[in-house]
């Protein structure tokens, strides 16, 4: 057996164009199936990871966003000091009433306007997010027409870099600090002071609070107390799972498109797989014959032809895998359509995707294989011998 794969082998490489040609095929079409389910891995970790396991946020019971719900001031104030909500050294509460409003802002280089996620935040906000940390400038002064704004914001929207001035709510606001969410969606966002922000847009209510709820069993108890409580109307979720259904809708599809376009592409490249390898069939009839009469047995030569044909198949989705993990170094922005805001987000190669695009690719081959291969197992000695 280990004489027949060497003969296979060697074969490919007196036949290199061809065999290049026909797995460069199944690397472009394993680069595209790599690209989707990488594309919809990113948009999925950059939201997730927006969310801390440690963190619960409250939300109008109807709400599927922030951008739309609504907690009053009472309701908040209410929520803020149940018992379950972690203190700090002097006593308070470590929670956060933000509010979550949609804003037009023109891009760089263009007189396009891009939706952008402006948070109204508290001085705790940045403590309950450990992931942001503040790369340039300083914080916004509270009650301040001055934000500070996410490394993605900074790179597309006009007059979004330090020093720079936004106007949006009728109103200018100073760009004091820049910082970086760690990959995540607040990096496309603005913070600005809450109450200040809530002024400018003629707003009495927040959109969510968040509370740091570290332990399992406390998040239970707060989830129950605040759901039951007559007084209220809110549904209380970790922040990890209400980012992982965010990104839910739009991973999905972008995985089914991808799923779709790498299945109509693959078929050219079985087809290419086949006719390669009915060529080389039909060149080696010989050679396949001479095989037979020392002794190799049909199932030898089946699993020759397959080795051959698995092997581009391999050889491709590797070559695909490649191409598709330097897409890792582009960060795109699309729109979320949980919040109909711009989102910027970059495509993660993970070893499930690795492991996924070259079981595809290996299918590929032994699809494209399978009928030359069982064409050469089935020949007859003496018809191959004749032939030659």
């Amino acid at each position: 057996m280990t004489l027949i794969f060497s003969y296979s082998l060697r074969n490919l490489w007196t036949r290199r164009f061809t065999t290049i040609l026909t797995a460069g095929g199944m690397a472009l079409v394993s680069a595209v199936l790599a690209a989707a389910l990488m594309l919809a891995e990113g948009l999925e970790r950059t939201l997730i990871d927006t969310g801390s396991p440690d963190n619960a946020i409250v939300l109008r019971g109807s709400a599927e966003t922030e951008v739309g719900s609504s907690i009053d001031r009472e309701d908040a104030a209410i929520i803020q000091v149940q018992p379950e909500i972690a203190r700090k050294p002097n006593g308070e509460p470590l929670s956060a009433a933000e509010t979550l409003i949609l804003v037009y802002l023109t891009k760089k280089g263009t007189d396009k306007a891009a939706h952008v996620q402006v948070r109204g935040v508290w001085p705790y906000s940045l403590e309950l997010r450990p992931q942001v940390k503040l790369i340039s400038g300083r914080l916004f002064r509270p009650g301040s027409h001055e934000v500070v704004v996410g490394s993605s914001i900074a790179r597309r929207i006009a007059d979004s870099e330090l020093g720079g001035t936004l106007h949006f709510a009728l109103t200018d606001w100073k760009v004091v600090g820049v910082f970086d969410g760690s990959g995540t969606g607040f990096d496309s966002e603005v913070w600005a002071d809450a109450e200040r922000l809530m002024a400018a847009f003629r707003r009495n209510s927040y959109s969510a609070v968040i509370a740091r709820v570290p332990s399992g069993s406390a998040f239970e108890g707060l989830k129950s107390r605040l759901e039951k409580d007559p007084r209220l109307s809110v549904q209380v979720k970790r922040e990890v799972e209400f980012y992982r259904e965010q990104s839910e809708v739009m991973a999905k599809f972008i995985r089914i498109l991808g799923t779709a376009m790498t299945i109509f592409f693959s078929v050219g490249a079985i087809l290419g797989a086949m006719v390669t390898m009915y060529t080389a069939v039909a060149n080696r009839t010989g050679e396949i014959g001479t095989l037979r009469a020392l002794g190799f047995k049909r199932r030898s030569i089946l699993a020759a032809f397959l080795g051959e044909s698995l092997f581009l198949g391999l050889f491709g989705g590797t070559a695909g895998i490649l191409c598709g993990s330097l897409l890792q170094f582009v960060t795109i922005s699309t729109l979320n359509w949980g919040t109909f805001s711009e989102l910027a987000f970059g495509f993660r190669l993970t070893p499930q995707i690795a492991f996924y695009t070259l079981a595809f690719a290996a299918a590929m081959g032994l699809l494209g294989g399978m009928l030359p291969a069982w064409r050469a197992a089935r020949l007859e000695i003496v018809d191959a011998l004749r032939s030659s």
